[in-house]
């Protein structure tokens, strides 16, 4: 517990848009593992993923916190059919395929973010 106190407070140092890239990367560390990776790694870094969902969301506007959330929820999901996800390559490649959409939206979300902390940031 102590370690995941210290991940957050390390983590909500950064701004949104660094959290969002760190939150791209685990998506895509997730994905290249979900091939030929440990079980036990995937699920470990599928529950980290959903604790930076977290600590984004409250730094973000409302839709994209939302858009967070759903992500949070439907990485949930995954976890309670995790073992029948992870014996059926179909279901891995279509959990696969799903994180791939996620990710380009995360990071769609990043962009938008940068550019309207630049809008508000601009002198009139």
């Amino acid at each position: 517990m102590i370690n995941l106190i210290y991940k957050q407070e390390t983590f909500i140092k950064d701004d949104v848009s660094l959290r969002l890239n760190n939150l791209t990367n685990h998506l895509k560390q997730i994905q290249g593992l979900l091939q030929d990776g440990n079980n036990d790694v995937v699920k470990n870094l599928i529950r980290e993923t959903m604790y930076f969902i977290e600590w984004i969301a409250p730094d973000v506007e409302f839709d994209y916190a939302f858009e967070l959330a759903n992500l949070g929820r439907f990485l949930t999901r995954w976890l309670f059919k995790w073992e029948q996800i992870w014996n059926d390559k179909e279901a891995r490649n279509q959990v696969n395929q799903e994180l791939g959409n996620w990710n380009d939206r995360v990071l769609q979300i990043s962009q938008l973010t940068v550019n309207t902390i630049a809008k508000t940031l601009k002198p009139y």
